[in-house]
């Protein structure tokens, strides 16, 4: 939907991507639902999700159109989405969906709780990759083995573990006004996940080999930095924002590939640069400078290249992700106080790339031409109780269930794309993809409700 404001010029409606994007979140919802489901073609499923020794697994959500359910990008996206949040809070109280994000954020929490079955053991991966990829159908459907992959002191996962803490640590944020209960208990989760992550060093994909066929991590010193940077924000404590310094200093400045599920980097930086304003940090001019060095590389007339329609490409696999994900940071970066005029406009071009401006939308529900064939089992699927099967995922018509919106993968470097099921490259979705899109178009709505958009 476009929408003429009182200068009328044209904006994109972003309280309707909003409401859409949580609607993406609920229909990727796993276990058992709750009675205020608004997913008509989703029901109770993997409510059988459980450790080898019995403790219940169920709950979360599936990391895009398979069924599995992926320790690391879930953490990523549900920190992005609680510091969207945080930061534009105005933006969903304007959109009507506070009550419904906290939902989502709790559905996240609950979840990471249930996996964290000892103090020193976390639950990374649940379900076979082969089994899950060999499997096109409803989620609600699923009978093959789906088992479950911890991490644990002698086989660490520093990476998924510290995530987890920041997850927990930004979700307790959030609640610690609203159900100062629930919020302690997030906070003593996240304490001992980042001690855990801090105290026993490792990449989860080499433990869990089964992860690496899916996300494989490259590091984890950025997610245990992000960890302590999240637990200062959570708890006010100094040892943390110290020992995110400590950490901060010791590393190196290269420019991170990007800002998503497989490096944090530029998200704890930009998180530094707020905590402190500079004024703690070694070297300020130069470290909290890799900041907005990074940023300027992806805005035009840096390193990054363009599409000839205006979108920074950094890749042919889901390249509106990475475009997001980078304006979220550009407008957190600006709420620091650092070119906020050249971040925040940037941003509107991207975010507005994703919503129309091409001629079509990349949002699936949302605007002229939307997506009709995501990379998605359970939307592919014909309403219940008429059988789904693999036919369905090459079959050149729209997905019978509308999965409103979810951002798809995007185009390739010369803009072009094609709506087809089976490119995932162009129309997978995923936790993470809409996790810095939502999250960027919170940032917009905000700017529009002071004025300064």
């Amino acid at each position: 939907m476009i929408v003429q404001d009182d200068n009328s010029s044209c904006n994109y409606d972003y309280d309707e991507v909003l409401r859409k994007s949580l609607l993406f979140y609920e229909a990727q919802r796993s276990g058992v639902l709750p009675d205020n489901n608004r997913i008509p073609w989703r029901g109770d499923s993997a409510v059988n999700d459980s450790t080898p020794d019995g403790k219940d697994l169920s709950g979360g959500y599936y990391d895009a159109g398979d069924h599995l359910k992926l320790g690391l990008p879930m953490a990523y996206s549900a920190t992005v989405l609680a510091w969207g949040f945080i930061q534009f809070e105005d933006a969903y109280e304007a959109a009507g969906e506070v009550d419904h994000m906290l939902e989502n954020l709790r559905w996240f929490a609950d979840y990471f709780i249930k996996c964290h079955t000892q103090e020193h053991e976390f639950y990374a991966h649940v379900g076979s990759v082969n089994g899950d990829h060999g499997y096109w159908g409803r989620a609600e459907d699923m009978t093959m083995d789906r088992p479950a992959y911890k991490v644990d002191e002698d086989n660490p996962g520093s990476d998924v573990v510290g995530g987890t803490a920041a997850a927990l640590a930004a979700i307790a944020f959030v609640f610690k006004d609203r159900d100062v209960k629930y919020s302690a208990i997030l906070v003593e989760h996240a304490r001992e996940l980042f001690t855990f992550a801090d105290d026993f060093r490792g990449k989860y994909s080499v433990s869990i080999p089964m992860a690496a066929k899916v996300y494989d991590s490259t590091g984890y010193m950025d997610e245990i930095i992000w960890a302590a940077c999240w637990l200062y924000k959570a708890t006010n404590e100094i040892s943390y924002l110290d020992r995110a310094i400590l950490l901060f200093n010791g590393e190196s400045f290269l420019k991170p590939y990007s800002f998503g599920w497989n490096d944090v980097t530029v998200g704890y930086r930009a998180m530094l640069l707020q905590l402190t304003q500079g004024t703690d940090l070694q070297d300020t001019s130069f470290k909290l400078g890799v900041t907005a060095k990074f940023l300027t590389e992806w805005l035009p007339g840096g390193s990054m290249p363009y599409t000839p329609k205006g979108l920074v490409f950094r890749d042919n696999w889901g390249s509106l992700r990475y475009a997001t994900a980078s304006a979220f940071i550009a407008l957190t970066t600006a709420e620091a106080g650092v070119k906020k005029t050249a971040y925040r406009n940037w941003a509107k071009t991207q975010v507005d790339y994703v919503l129309g401006d091409t001629g079509r939308s990349f949002v699936v529900g949302y605007g002229v031409n939307p997506p009709v064939q995501p990379h998605h089992r359970g939307s592919s699927c014909p309403d219940e109780p008429a059988p789904c099967g693999v036919k369905y995922l090459g079959l050149a018509a729209p997905n019978p269930q509308v999965l409103y919106g979810a951002m798809v993968g995007g185009p390739d470097a010369n803009d072009n794309y094609k709506d087809a099921r089976k490119d995932y490259f162009k129309n997978e979705v995923s936790l993470d993809f809409n996790a810095g899109f939502q999250s960027v178009v919170a940032g917009l709505r905000h700017l529009q409700l002071i004025g300064e958009l």
